[in-house]
């Protein structure tokens, strides 16, 4: 095992874990799950004032593929980069380490192409999502924002949530340029990129994005990312994931992703398996 340490911190080796498909039924409740849908689907939940209610602890499932892949619509994954957006990408590859191995926040839309489960409380004018990295996003819903005309450079973006009929449009500015990767595969994104994400609940049982990305300083065109999430259990919730205290590989990191499987996935083809879970000491 040790060339994987040299290549991956505790975050990346997560997130190999929950993307290989050796992981799925291992019983690790944050693993993503199997999508088995029923016939006859349960309504979509809705608030008050009669909009779908998105709250609820999603799952990734085993239809995303490749995973961690932000090309993954795109044919042979392949992103149309600008040359600076060549350039980029060669550079991540040989001279930076992955960001979140090294505790810095991912960002949107990497979050969306996570192995890990996240959750969504939804209010009346602000939606929250919460990571397993144990930090948020908080969206205001307001038709009448508009961005600033120079907002302050984030890993999510400056964003300002709308409801268009069923759907929550998300439309983020003003991210971060540096110690920024786009997905697991090391792909960049610029200070220029604009996300808008489209979120819809079909059913109780799942959510969908659809999200359109730009960025014209290192892509040559918009593209697009979507990706459909099935709802935990009654019991399921987050828990406290310490990245910085439990990182103590991060000054043996190696640079770039490490290896790309065939099928456009981050992580080795044949990965030695999960660890039997810890049982769960039962609630008092």
């Amino acid at each position: 095992m040790t060339h994987l340490f040299r290549l991956a911190g505790p975050a990346i080796l997560a997130t190999l874990s929950l993307t290989s498909d050796t992981a799925f039924g291992q019983g690790d409740r944050r693993l993503t799950a199997v999508d088995v849908k029923s016939a006859t689907p349960r309504p979509t939940p809705r608030t008050a004032n009669g909009r779908p209610d998105l709250s609820g602890y999603w799952k990734g499932t085993t239809d995303t593929k490749p995973g961690g892949n932000i090309g993954k619509d795109l044919p042979g994954w392949k992103l149309p980069l600008t040359p600076a957006g060549e350039a980029a990408l060669q550079h991540n590859l040989t001279a930076t380490v992955d960001p979140e191995a090294l505790c810095i926040i991912g960002g949107i839309p990497r979050h969306n192409a996570s192995g890990l489960p996240f959750e969504i409380l939804q209010g009346a004018n602000k939606v929250a999502f919460l990571y397993w990295y144990s930090y948020f996003r908080l969206i205001p819903i307001d038709p009448a924002r508009k961005h600033s005309n120079d907002p302050d450079p984030s890993f999510f973006g400056e964003e300002i949530g709308r409801w268009e009929g069923d759907t929550l449009v998300v439309d983020s500015v003003g991210f971060k340029g540096e110690k920024v990767w786009i997905d697991e595969n090391a792909n960049p994104h610029s200070d220029a990129l604009h996300v808008v994400e489209r979120w819809t609940r079909p059913d109780a049982d799942h959510i969908r994005v659809e999200t359109v990305i730009e960025d014209p300083k290192f892509y040559t065109r918009p593209f697009t990312y979507s990706r459909t999430w099935v709802l935990g259990k009654a019991d399921e919730e987050l828990q406290e994931y310490s990245c910085s205290e439990n990182n103590v590989n991060k000054d043996h990191l190696g640079f770039g992703p490490g290896p790309i499987r065939p099928d456009g996935t981050r992580g080795y083809v044949d990965p030695a398996p999960l660890p039997t879970p810890v049982p769960r000491s039962p609630a008092r």
